[in-house]
């Protein structure tokens, strides 16, 4: 009998090991397109139709998007959807009040985003996990900048996918003064599952915006990552960061001025679906054990 249980259990690690492997190369044929796509050009002319004030046009688009992705349009501040000035302005639309609690706590860290989580869990030597099998290091994702990823070899991560039907507007996840904000050019893949288990080191070869906030519970680090059709992204204090896209890497120093942004309130906004980063010290709690990759998470949940 023993015998027999322990060839049941080896033939059943062999065929998952097929499995992994053909959903690999299916994960691989599918995504190769997007590396023989113009990106730039494609995302361009998305943020260009996106904001596009032509009404049969925008209301078709509107419509198509809510009923592809079953957006619950019932918690956004103004359902009609004839009233929206242009798709963009729908996909970045204001939610009612009182329909996204902010878990309260100085200590307790929410989530900035409505979204999945993608994976979460400690940094180790440097390196963050994007996927199963692939993982890409701190320091690449917040573009060489060693003194930075050196405050969270030891600290933990998360990272959490926003996908078409999600509410687009980030939030801060503790109330913090900002340091410093770098943009990082880079490549512009989907990051939907998928992509994330195909490409190797997708959110540190993507386009970013890295920003750093300080906190009474020590600095936290939030990346915003681009994607394709994501034609925009914008903070609160700076407004549009991309377009137009550039070749090289942007730093704005904050520290003299006083930019303080209060737990629950909006930071920025992404147009089309894209990633969450989220970077945290090793002096800070850990997560909630529960928040495990795959869960779904809603803007102000309490994440320790």
């Amino acid at each position: 009998m023993t015998i027999l249980i322990k060839l049941t259990k080896r033939a059943d690690r062999l065929n998952n090991n097929r499995k992994i492997k053909a959903v690999s190369w299916l994960d691989k044929l599918a995504t190769l397109p997007q590396y023989l796509i113009p990106q730039h050009l494609l995302s361009v002319t998305m943020h260009r139709l996106a904001n596009s004030k032509v009404i049969w046009f925008k209301n078709l688009f509107i419509h198509f998007i809510v009923s592809r992705y079953k957006v619950n349009v019932s918690e956004a501040a103004e359902p009609d959807l004839s009233t929206y000035s242009s798709f963009n302005n729908f996909f970045t639309r204001a939610l009612r009040g009182g329909i996204r609690p902010i878990a309260e706590g100085d200590n307790i860290m929410t989530s900035p985003v409505d979204g999945a989580i993608s994976q979460i869990g400690a940094i180790e030597s440097g390196r963050i996990v994007q996927a199963k099998g692939r993982d890409y290091s701190v320091l690449e994702l917040l573009g060489g900048n060693k003194e930075l990823a050196d405050q969270f070899e030891q600290g933990q991560f998360a990272t959490i996918y926003l996908s078409p039907k999600d509410y687009h507007r980030i939030h801060m996840p503790l109330t913090g003064k900002l340091k410093m904000m770098r943009y990082v050019p880079g490549k512009l893949f989907s990051v939907n599952p998928r992509t994330a288990r195909a490409v190797p080191r997708l959110f540190s070869r993507n386009e970013r915006v890295v920003t750093l906030f300080d906190t009474s519970q020590g600095p936290f680090v939030m990346v915003l990552v681009g994607a394709i059709f994501v034609g925009s992204m914008e903070t609160v204090w700076a407004g549009k960061i991309t377009p137009p896209y550039t070749k090289e890497i942007k730093d704005w120093n904050y520290n003299s001025e006083n930019i303080a942004l209060e737990k629950g309130q909006e930071m920025g906004r992404f147009n089309m679906g894209s990633t969450v980063v989220l970077l945290l010290p090793g002096s800070m709690s850990s997560f909630k054990s529960k928040i495990t990759a795959e869960s779904i998470i809603k803007l102000g949940e309490a994440m320790m």
